[in-house]
C-alpha cells in the first residue's frame, strides 16, 4: 500500500537554515527519564523514532553546566567535552535512518536547586527558586551574563562536535533563565537587561546571535518560545508581549518552535484539553516570520496535520506524546496504514517518569523505554517458537494486548470475554468525565485483532474452570481484572473500617455501572490517583452533594506526576465539592461518618447518606485457584495478578506475549548500564 495522495504535503522536505528536514514530522524535545543515567536507552529510543519516519528527532532539555542542574530529574548533560560521546551515540542512531538530530541546551536558573553540584542558582533577580526547596537564586551581574552567554556558545560548539544538525536556544515552559529574563514579574532589573520588553529580550537576542556565529554555518539554530503563559494580562500572551517578542526576533533564528507555558499547559491531559488546543495561541507566528514554524497539540490525525500546513499555521508538525505512543506514526501514514496508528490517549503516564526519576513509560506503547534494555521494538516481534495454542480469559487491556502481540507472533489465540464488549476497565472508565480518549487503548487492539485470522474472540463468554480446560489450549492466560474493595482497607487503614458493611456503602464499580447513590455522598480517596476525583466530578454533575475526604493534603495527590492535580482540584472546587484533606475515614454510621485527623487523631462527624471508598482493588482470582492444580500452563497477567495502572496492565500483556516460549533468563532480565569507576 502507498499513502493517500492528500497526505503528500506531509512528506515534503523543509529547509531549516543550512539543513533540510526530509519531511514535516518533527519530534520536539521531550523529557524521558533516561538522559545521562541511561544514555543507551535514550539513544535507542530516539533512533527508533527516526526509523519510524520522524524527520527531526530532538533530545530532551540538555543541561549545559553543572551550575544549573535538575537533580533528581534525569536530563541529558553537556557540561564539558566528556559528555559529547554519550550524545554522539544518539546522533548516530538518528542519522542512521536519514533524520536530523536536534539538541535543546538549557540553563534552568531559578528552575533548579542544584542539589547535586551545590552551586548557587542564578537568575535575572534574587528570588526563591520555583521548587519547594529552601534555596534562593542570586541576581546575575554583568560578569554572570557574560559567562552565561559563553556557556551557550560552548554548548553549541560541543553540540556541533557531537554531530547535531539543529541546536536550540530555549526560552520556554517557565523554567529556563532565558524565559525568566523575558518575564516582567521575574525580571525587575534596572539595567539594559530589564524594564522595557526590548531590554528583557536583549539576552535572548544575544544568545541567538552568539549561537549562530559559533555554529550557524552548518547547524540550524532554533528558538523554542512560549508565546502565551495562560495568565492573561499578568504574563506573556499571544495578543501582546508574546507576539511582540516574535516580531522583534522574527528573522533571526532558523526555526521557531512555539507553544504555551508552563509545561502543565503545553502537555495538558486529554481530560482537560482537546487535540490541537494550542493552535489559537500560536497561529499568528507564521504571519510575522518567513522562517519555518513548528507547533504541537497532541496531533494524531493526518487530516488535521494537513490542514495546519495548508492553512499556513505550521510548517512542521510537532509531537512529543504522539511520537511516544507510536514512534512509527509517520511511516504508517506514508504506507497507507492510518488505521494502524496507536493514538496517544493524553494520560501523561509518560510525563510521570520525569517526576519519578525513572525511564519513561506509555499506556499505549508498552515497548517505550525497553528498546535497548530488552530489545523490544514497537512494530517487530519474534515469531512463535512452537505450534501452540493460547486461551486468554478476559478482554481488558492486559488480555487485549496479550492477544494482539501473540497473534502478531503467529500463535493461535482464543480470547474469551465475559461481557458483551471488549475493553474491560478501559471501556468502563472511558465513559467517565474527561476520559473518553482512553477508549483508544481498546479500540486500537480490537482493530488489530480483527485483522488476524489466527485470533478468535468470543464475547458474553464467562468461563468456569472446566470450560477453560475443555478448550485444550497449551497455555491458559488469565486477565480477569479486579474489583474495587468496599471494606476501606488500603494505605491508611490496614483493617476494615468499622461499619463498612452498612447499607450506605457503595462500590466504585456500582457507580461506574450506573447506580445512583442516595442523599449526600462522601467519597473517601485513599487511592490518590484519578478515580476518586473523576467520581466526585461525575456525581456532582449529576446533582449530588459531594464531600471528598482524603488523608493527603490535596485531591488526587498522585496526579502531581501527570501535571493535572491543580486542574482536578480547581474543577471540584468550582463545582462545589466540599474537600476535606488530611483526614482518614475511621467509622461509618447511620447518617454520618467519623473522620480522624491524620496528625492529631481528633475525630469529627460528617453527615452523609452514601459512602464510596476509593481505596484499593481486589484481584479476581477465583478462576486461577480453580485451575491452579489442573492446568499445565497457567499465568495471571494485569490487574488479576496485581492491580495497577492501565499502562502496567498493557505492559503485562505484552511481556507475556514476548516471553512465551523464549528461554528463561536467569538474574536481571534486562541490560543495565553501570557507571565506570573513576581513575583516582
Amino acid at each position: 500500500m502507498r499513502r493517500d495522495p492528500r497526505f503528500d504535503i506531509l512528506f515534503e522536505p523543509v529547509r531549516i537554515g543550512p539543513v533540510t528536514a526530509p519531511n514535516r514530522f518533527y519530534q520536539v524535545p521531550h523529557c524521558n527519564g533516561m538522559g545521562h543515567q541511561y544514555p543507551s536507552s535514550m539513544a535507542e529510543m530516539r533512533g527508533v523514532k527516526a526509523e519510524g519516519g520522524w524527520g527531526v528527532v530532538n533530545t530532551e532539555e540538555c543541561e549545559i553546566t553543572h551550575t544549573s542542574e535538575l537533580t533528581s530529574a534525569i536530563e541529558c548533560r553537556l557540561w564539558d567535552d566528556s559528555d559529547i560521546p554519550v550524545l554522539a551515540k544518539m546522533v548516530e542512531r538518528v542519522h542512521a535512518h536519514g533524520s536530523l538530530a536536534g539538541i535543546e541546551p538549557a540553563h534552568l536558573g531559578a528552575g533548579a536547586a542544584n542539589t547535586y553540584s551545590r552551586e548557587i542558582p542564578m537568575g535575572p533577580a534574587a528570588r526563591p527558586i520555583d521548587l519547594h526547596e529552601p534555596v534562593h537564586a542570586r541576581a546575575m551581574d554583568k560578569a554572570d551574563i557574560k559567562a552565561f552567554r559563553q556557556m551557550h556558545v560552548d554548548a553549541a560548539i560541543r553540540s556541533k562536535k557531537a554531530g547535531f544538525d539543529i541546536v536550540y536556544v530555549y526560552a520556554g515552559h517557565d523554567m529556563t533563565t532565558l524565559m525568566h529574563f523575558l518575564q516582567a514579574d521575574r525580571n525587575d532589573r534596572s539595567d539594559e537587561y530589564g524594564g522595557s520588553l526590548e531590554n528583557r529580550v536583549r539576552l535572548l537576542r544575544e544568545v541567538i546571535e552568539d549561537t549562530k556565529d559559533a555554529i550557524g554555518d552548518t547547524c540550524a539554530v532554533a528558538v523554542r518560545l512560549a508565546v502565551d503563559e495562560m495568565l492573561g494580562a499578568r504574563g506573556i500572551s499571544c495578543d501582546a508581549e508574546g507576539r511582540d517578542i516574535v516580531e522583534m526576533l522574527a528573522e533571526l533564528p532558523d526555526l521557531w518552535d512555539v507553544n504555551v507555558s508552563g509545561w502543565e499547559n503545553d502537555s495538558a491531559t486529554s481530560r482537560f484539553t482537546d487535540e490541537g488546543y494550542q493552535t489559537d495561541y500560536v497561529s499568528f507566528v507564521k504571519q510575522v516570520t518567513t522562517k519555518p514554524v513548528v507547533g504541537v497539540g497532541r496531533f494524531t490525525s493526518p487530516d488535521t496535520m494537513v490542514s495546519l500546513v495548508k492553512n499556513g499555521v505550521l510548517d512542521l508538525i510537532g509531537a512529543a506524546r504522539p511520537s511516544i505512543a507510536d514512534p512509527f506514526l509517520p511511516k504508517k501514514i506514508d504506507e497507507g496504514r492510518v488505521e494502524d496508528i496507536r493514538e496517544c490517549i493524553g494520560c501523561n503516564i509518560c510525563v510521570s517518569g520525569d517526576f519519578l526519576g525513572a525511564p519513561m513509560r506509555c499506556t499505549q506503547n508498552p515497548t517505550m523505554g525497553e528498546e535497548w534494555r530488552k530489545g523490544w521494538h514497537p512494530e517487530r516481534i519474534a515469531p512463535k517458537t512452537a505450534d501452540e495454542t493460547v486461551l486468554i480469559v478476559g478482554g481488558g487491556p492486559a488480555g487485549l494486548e496479550a492477544a494482539r502481540a501473540l497473534g502478531q507472533r503467529g500463535y493461535d489465540v482464543t480470547l474469551a470475554e465475559g461481557r458483551g464488549v471488549l475493553g474491560g476497565r478501559v471501556h468502563i472508565e472511558s465513559q467517565l468525565p474527561g476520559l473518553t480518549q482512553w477508549r483508544r487503548v481498546a479500540d486500537y487492539r480490537e482493530y488489530q485483532i480483527s485483522q488476524m485470522a489466527n485470533v478468535a474472540v468470543y464475547l458474553n463468554s464467562p468461563l468456569s474452570a472446566d470450560q477453560a480446560l475443555e478448550f485444550g489450549a497449551d497455555h491458559i492466560v488469565l486477565a480477569t481484572g479486579s474489583d474495587w474493595d468496599t471494606t476501606g482497607i488500603g494505605r491508611s487503614n490496614r483493617r476494615a473500617i468499622d461499619g463498612h458493611d452498612a447499607g450506605s456503602v457503595l462500590s466504585v464499580d456500582a457507580i461506574c455501572a450506573g447506580q445512583s447513590p442516595t442523599g449526600p455522598v462522601l467519597i473517601f480517596d485513599d487511592d490518590y490517583y484519578y478515580m476518586a476525583g473523576v467520581l466526585a466530578e461525575k456525581l456532582r454533575a449529576d446533582g449530588h452533594d459531594v464531600t471528598y475526604v482524603t488523608p493527603t493534603a490535596d485531591v488526587s495527590h498522585w496526579t502531581h506526576n501527570t501535571m493535572e492535580q491543580a486542574r482536578i482540584q480547581t474543577r471540584l472546587m468550582e463545582m462545589g465539592v466540599e474537600i476535606v484533606p488530611l483526614h482518614n475515614l475511621t467509622g461509618i454510621r447511620s447518617g454520618h461518618v467519623e473522620l480522624s485527623c491524620v496528625y492529631t487523631d481528633v475525630v469529627k462527624k460528617v453527615d452523609c447518606a452514601s459512602v464510596i471508598p476509593v481505596t484499593m482493588r481486589n484481584p479476581k482470582q477465583d478462576l486461577f485457584w480453580a485451575l491452579r492444580d489442573r492446568a499445565s500452563s497457567l499465568t495471571r497477567i494485569g490487574d488479576c495478578d496485581a492491580p495497577g495502572t492501565i499502562a502496567a496492565a498493557v505492559y503485562a500483556g505484552h511481556r507475556f506475549a514476548r516471553e512465551l516460549g523464549e528461554p528463561e533468563v536467569s538474574g536481571v532480565p534486562f541490560k543495565r548500564e553501570l557507571p565506570a569507576l573513576a581513575v583516582d
